[in-house]
């Protein structure tokens, strides 16, 4: 998961957190701010929409006008990313931790690239060190947690989602990560009381949805498998494309091989 920064231009080009050296060196004019500021907005209004593409050429045109705000590369860096554009995401991200490099967004941000790529160790070490910044940053707890399932670390996984959960009680991933990583340690039953008490309170989660459907189906309770099954493809389709449930969402092996067995039956 990445993080947007949030911006606000300021007479210091402020983006969030950095205040760049060329502020100190050349006079900014308040119809330059403006634009920017009218930049960012369309950027992030083409981020809701989903229009990755557009919102890094907004992003583009910012870190042309403002070459040292750190803000504008770790965005770029994340619309990126939405486009699986890792590598050149990566060099964004770098460019925004060499900017700020006592800034906890950047390190998080560059980790999910990292994570897209398999580098699992080198995503662990920036969360690592996000976590030195900030110890109660849950979003680098759940990251980090989902780092090392790409290790095999299953336990160690837990313990992460259990940590951001503890941090922030409605984190519904971190959540919804902790439930998936207890199903695949064998610890079923509670993974299945997790899965449920998570959609007893976000009905809409189709990820939590998709995941009992494939739990329900190989315990044999098939009403229950077709009844969430029905809500999850409703919410989001892309849960009938095994491929996208493995290597994007990154579910377990175990719940794969589950929810593998009920799509080739349906």
């Amino acid at each position: 998961m990445i993080k947007l920064i949030s911006i606000f231009l300021s007479i210091l080009l402020v983006f969030g957190f950095c205040t760049p050296v060329m502020a100190q060196t050349q006079t900014i004019t308040a119809e330059e701010l403006q634009l920017g500021d009218e930049l960012a907005t369309k950027a992030f209004a083409a981020t809701n929409n989903g229009d990755f593409a557009t919102a890094e050429s907004y992003w583009t045109q910012i870190i042309e006008k403002f070459p040292t705000n750190a803000g504008a590369w770790s965005n770029r860096g994340n619309s990126r990313v939405s486009q699986n554009k890792l590598q050149a995401a990566l060099t964004d991200y770098n460019q925004a931790v060499e900017l700020a490099p006592n800034v906890t967004d950047p390190y998080l941000n560059r980790g999910t690239a990292l994570e897209g790529l398999g580098k699992w160790e080198e995503a662990i070490a920036d969360y690592n060190h996000v976590l030195e910044l900030d110890p109660k940053d849950a979003m680098a707890y759940n990251n980090r947690g989902n780092a090392r399932t790409g290790l095999g670390k299953w336990e160690e996984a837990i313990a992460d989602y259990q940590k951001a959960t503890e941090i922030a009680p409605n984190f519904a991933f971190a959540r919804a990560n902790y439930a998936l990583a207890l199903y695949e340690t064998g610890q079923t039953d509670q993974a299945i009381r997790e899965m449920r008490n998570i959609v007893r309170k976000y009905p809409r989660f189709a990820d939590m949805r998709a995941a009992l459907t494939a739990a329900y189906w190989v315990g044999g309770n098939k009403g229950e498998a077709e009844s969430n099954w029905v809500a999850a493809y409703g919410l989001d389709a892309r849960y009938k494309d095994i491929n996208w449930v493995t290597n994007i969402r990154r579910w377990p092996p175990s719940l794969v091989a589950a929810l593998d067995k009920f799509l080739k039956l349906q």
